[in-house]
């Protein structure tokens, strides 16, 4: 295997961890905006309540995941650190995926 293919399978794997973590923390903060709407308008406690701790812990992950995939393809600063704000906004994980991943193997298969 040569030099070249070995790092464009470095970057796949890189890519699909990053998807998981997308797709995860996307859902993630999905619930943990219902968990927030049941628990402060309509003053319901739910097993939801753990959404909060679990979705902290998955943003983490996703952010190393993106800082993975940041420093393989050598995106500048700004990319990185607006990939990592996604997680933070409902919907704009998914988003964000679907970019990266179309951008990323366009690359792929240009080089």
């Amino acid at each position: 295997m040569t030099e070249g293919a070995s790092q464009d399978k470095a970057v796949e794997s890189a890519l699909m961890r990053f998807r998981i973590m997308a797709w995860t923390t996307g859902i993630g903060l999905l619930l943990l905006c219902l968990n927030m709407y049941l628990r402060y308008v309509q003053d319901v406690t739910t097993v939801l309540d753990v959404v909060p701790r679990i979705h902290g812990f998955v943003y983490m992950l996703y952010l190393v995941t993106v800082f993975d995939l940041s420093f393989r393809l050598k995106w500048p600063l700004s990319k990185g650190v607006l990939v990592c704000l996604a997680g933070t906004i409902p919907f704009l994980s998914f988003v964000a995926e679907h970019r990266i991943a179309r951008e990323t193997h366009a690359d792929l298969t240009a080089s």
